[in-house]
Parts: structure tokens; C-alpha cells; sequence
């Protein structure tokens, strides 16, 4: 746990920019985008949330699916890479569920179109506006119809995540917003993503590896053998875990208290979750349906979950821990709150409601 700590830059060797963070972890997972904002700004040296979001105005760093079919940020220069990599395959299992939804080729091909003639020129829309220019085309968007399209055409490198406008995200051509980066081989690509994963994330699993990029088993060995030495494997206990090989001791990481958002990559970045969450408690964090709460650790485990009131000046942390906590426990959870409504420039309490 300490090791992750560490690797994942939420102890000790903190980031400097937003960009440094996605770069380091390879991608940030960011469905719930107000918690992916606080998921890289905890990890950097000193953050707020205006910040980060001016990392993505500035074209450093840009949302989108490059994996599992999951919105991430990751670096600008990573985005094309990435998607030639990973897409592929997140495509190639929507099939059944686009010819259920009557999209073929020849729709994708309109809304490219009709998306494309809108946007160029360094223009932005939001889902709605894109959805009306679709729907008064006739190609309509309604049950879930044109998020499938969206996401075809982010697979495809056409579209990516803009700034946003008011609280609605944009979408930008990505070809006019992110200048073109050399392109990498298979092989590159493959062996770049298990050095970035194990480096950040590790000690992790081949499976965890898999989970989190959504390759094959086999392509995960394929990934670590052209990664060569610049990965390692240790053994902890009976299992065999990888690691980056710049992976430094860890005595130097303080145990402390931390305040992760959902589907912050400590949690959601690995196949099994044993090692930080006690089973006990698996549901209180993961209640199906593909949800994962924001987390209270505390060296290193998960010991309860928090949500968030804002109000005009405040912020609201409401605590769940699993169990009774000590006062110098609660007394770290109150700092850490104040962390958090730092970076979001509010003052903030905690409350709890166990």
C-alpha cells in the first residue's frame, strides 16, 4: 500500500502541474469530472481546482475514452497514441450494441459530416448542441443513440473534450486542438503502457494491468516483455507483482490521511481491491452498478467513505468510516478536508454521519 502511495504520487513525490500527473499515471480515470479534477490536484505539490481546469483550456491535457470505453484525462501528447492503441478493441465490442441501436457505418459517416462542417475552425458545442444538429439532420440521438455516436467518433480521433461552457463540457475537432505528435508502432505503444501503469501503479498484477487498460493477458505479457528492464517483479507473499524499475524505497512516505474521489485510480485502477479494502466492506465503496465512492484512507486502507455539500461558501464533508476512529484519526480526516476545500477555495467542515 505504501509502495502505491507513493508510485501514484499521493505521498511523497508530488507533481507540479496537471499535466505531470496524467503523464505519471498513464491516464486518470474521469467519468465523474469534478472528482477527477480533485484526483490530479491531490497529487500535485500545490493545487486548485481552476488551475487544473486551466491545464485543459491550455491544451496540456484532454479528456476523452481511451480505454475500456471510460472517459480519462491524459497527457495531450498521449491522446493519439493511446486511442490507435486501445480503441480498437472498445469498438470492436460495441458492434452487437450499435446494430441493436441501428447505427452502421453510413450514420457514423453523416454525423462526421454534419459534426465536422460544425465545428471546424476552432468552434466548440456541447452534447445538447450537437445532439439538436444531429436530430434536425434526421439522424436521431435519443436512447442513448448519440452518446454512441460521440464515443465512435472520439474512437475515431475526430472528436475530443474541450473546456467547458458554464457547467456543460464542449467538444473540439482533435485534430485542431492538439498538434499532431509522432506516431508510435504496436510494439512502441504497448511497451510504453506497462512502463507508465507499473511505474505509477505498481506493485500491481498482470491482471490488474489488464483490467485497468483493457488488453488481453496475453498482450499484457507481450506489453511487458517489450518494456524489458525498465519494469521489475517481485514477489509479495505467493503472488508475483510489477513494478517501474525507477520504483524507490518507500521510508520516506509518512502514513497520512487522504480524502480520495470516486474512482480515484488507487481504487479503480486494479482488478482485485482486497489489498486496500477490507471485503467486509466492499459494497460500502462498490455498490454495483459500476459506482465507486469516494474513499477515507488512511495508511494506505480504505476505512470508510465521504461525499460533499457545497454551498456558496462551504463545503460539507460528510464522513461514513466503517468503523469507530481514533481522535488523532478524526483530527487528520479534518486536515485533509481542509485540503480539499483549499482546493476548491472554500472553507470546509466535516460531519459524520456514522
Amino acid at each position: 500500500m505504501r509502495l502505491r502511495l507513493a508510485n501514484q504520487h499521493i505521498a511523497g513525490r508530488l507533481a507540479d502541474s496537471p499535466e505531470a500527473v496524467v503523464h505519471r499515471l498513464g491516464a486518470v480515470q474521469a467519468q465523474d469530472y469534478l472528482g477527477s479534477l480533485w484526483a490530479v490536484g491531490l497529487r500535485m505539490r500545490s493545487a486548485v481546482e481552476a488551475a487544473v481546469e486551466q491545464a485543459i483550456a491550455d491544451r496540456r491535457m484532454v479528456r476523452t475514452w481511451p480505454m475500456r470505453g471510460t472517459l480519462h484525462f491524459v497527457a495531450a501528447d498521449d491522446a493519439r497514441w493511446m486511442l490507435a492503441l486501445l480503441a480498437p478493441r472498445v469498438v470492436r465490442s460495441a458492434a452487437s450494441r450499435h446494430r441493436q441501436l441501428e447505427l452502421d457505418a453510413k450514420v457514423f459517416s453523416r454525423a462526421e459530416k454534419i459534426l465536422v462542417r460544425a465545428l471546424e475552425g476552432g468552434h466548440r458545442l456541447t452534447r445538447p448542441a450537437m445532439y439538436e444538429l444531429l436530430n434536425a439532420a434526421g439522424i436521431t440521438t435519443g436512447g442513448s443513440r448519440g452518446l454512441h455516436i460521440v464515443q465512435q467518433l472520439a474512437h475515431q480521433q475526430l472528436l475530443v473534450f474541450g473546456p467547458r461552457e458554464g457547467k456543460q463540457p464542449t467538444f473540439v475537432l482533435l485534430d485542431e486542438w492538439i498538434p499532431s505528435t509522432p506516431s508510435r508502432t504496436r510494439e512502441e505503444s504497448l511497451a510504453e503502457l506497462a512502463v507508465r501503469y507499473f511505474s505509477s501503479h505498481g506493485p500491481a498484477t498482470l491482471h490488474d494491468f489488464g483490467w485497468w487498460s483493457g488488453l488481453t493477458i496475453a498482450e499484457t505479457r507481450e506489453a511487458v516483455a517489450l518494456a524489458g528492464d525498465r519494469v521489475m517483479n517481485d514477489r509479495f507473499g505467493e503472488q508475483m507483482y510489477w513494478l517501474g524499475a525507477d520504483t524507490s524505497a518507500f521510508a520516506d512516505v509518512n502514513d497520512r490521511v487522504y480524502l480520495l474521489p470516486p474512482f480515484d485510480e488507487y481504487t479503480v485502477a486494479y482488478k482485485h481491491r482486497d489489498v486496500i479494502i477490507d471485503p467486509a466492506y466492499t459494497k460500502q465503496v462498490n455498490a454495483g452498478g459500476g459506482m465507486l465512492n469516494a474513499v477515507i484512507v488512511i495508511d494506505g486502507a480504505v476505512v470508510g467513505t465521504w461525499s460533499r455539500t457545497v454551498k456558496k461558501r462551504d463545503v460539507i464533508v460528510a464522513l461514513q468510516p466503517f468503523k469507530s476512529l481514533r481522535k488523532a484519526e478524526t483530527q487528520a480526516i479534518a486536515a485533509a478536508a481542509e485540503m480539499y476545500g483549499a482546493f476548491l477555495g472554500l472553507r470546509a467542515s466535516t460531519e459524520s454521519l456514522r
